[in-house]
């Protein structure tokens, strides 16, 4: 039966205790009980939220930040020096470029206008129209279009805009987002410096499926010190396929900190996430752009 952490008294229908909100853990009867046990419930309370939050923190995410392409539905690659991501402007959506390539092929060759792959909607005809377009996203409060425009004012050296576009984005859950706010956080540009909110900003990245993000908390708990840590955030970052990760698991490996088994099922899930995001049509497309057809 729950009983109150501080008096010991036992639920019932007068009595309803309520749970430390922090922990999860012990039960109080009222304000002035929380307040009786907190010095010698403090202690176990943090152990426990640093427990809660590393259950959050070394999940697998299902996959990475990017999503899928709305259209073929398969993952998007997290290397963006292989692969081009087209963010439409009307709709918001990232179009992988097999999908995107295939939409202009097949308006090239039945003479067709030039409409959005996912939502049919007309191509901008000047860059006028598209920058209006761009601008109904943000509006309309679109993470991904809030991202973008952060991205546009911190090139021009705006950094206290980007850092309101970023934020409002991260409010809304855009894991990039939280990844530029790091970036902030950690050079000093447009906010003040602070460890607390860069970590706090890189963690809710790499949580989100961010694999540049959680490569660098890696990085830093092996800066720390802290190698188990290290080691498990690099391998979350192989599974979401994060190339640059594999060296530093084969230098750990090398070093007799990652064992042989976790570091072959690192390289069979990092090759599994690269496979899953490759299709005949997007290699297609590669080649086209490589060529410049």
């Amino acid at each position: 039966m729950d009983a109150c952490a501080s008096c010991g008294i036992t639920a019932n229908d007068d009595i309803k205790l309520k749970i430390c909100t922090a922990c999860k853990l012990v039960r109080y009867c009222s304000v002035k009980c929380q307040k009786d046990h907190r010095s010698k419930h403090k202690r176990a309370c943090k152990q426990r939220v640093a427990e809660l939050r590393d259950e959050i923190l070394f999940q697998q995410p299902e996959s990475s930040h990017l999503g899928d392409c709305p259209i073929c539905c398969l993952p998007h690659p997290v290397d963006r020096t292989k692969a081009v991501v087209t963010v439409t402007g009307c709709c918001g959506k990232m179009i992988c470029e097999g999908c995107d390539y295939a939409n202009k092929k097949r308006e090239v060759a039945e003479s067709l206008q030039q409409r959005c792959p996912f939502c049919r909607h007309p191509a901008p005809k000047t860059v006028k129209e598209a920058d209006k377009n761009s601008s109904r996203r943000v509006e309309s409060n679109d993470p991904l279009s809030l991202n973008a425009a952060g991205v546009d004012r911190y090139a021009e050296g705006d950094y206290s805009s980007a850092f309101k576009y970023w934020t409002k984005a991260a409010e809304l859950g855009d894991a990039e987002a939280h990844y530029h706010l790091f970036i902030l956080y950690q050079l000093g540009k447009g906010v003040e410096k602070d460890r607390k909110k860069e970590v706090y900003h890189l963690e809710k990245a790499a949580i989100a499926g961010h694999p540049i993000g959680r490569y660098n908390l890696g990085c830093a708990e092996f800066d720390d010190g802290s190698i188990e840590r290290a080691v498990k955030h690099f391998i979350i970052a192989a599974n979401l396929g994060h190339n640059g990760v594999m060296k530093a698991l084969q230098e750990l490996h090398a070093d007799g900190y990652v064992s042989k088994e976790d570091f072959a099922t690192a390289l069979r899930g990092h090759q599994a996430a690269v496979d899953a995001t490759k299709s005949p049509q997007r290699r297609e497309a590669a080649e086209a752009n490589m060529y410049g057809k």
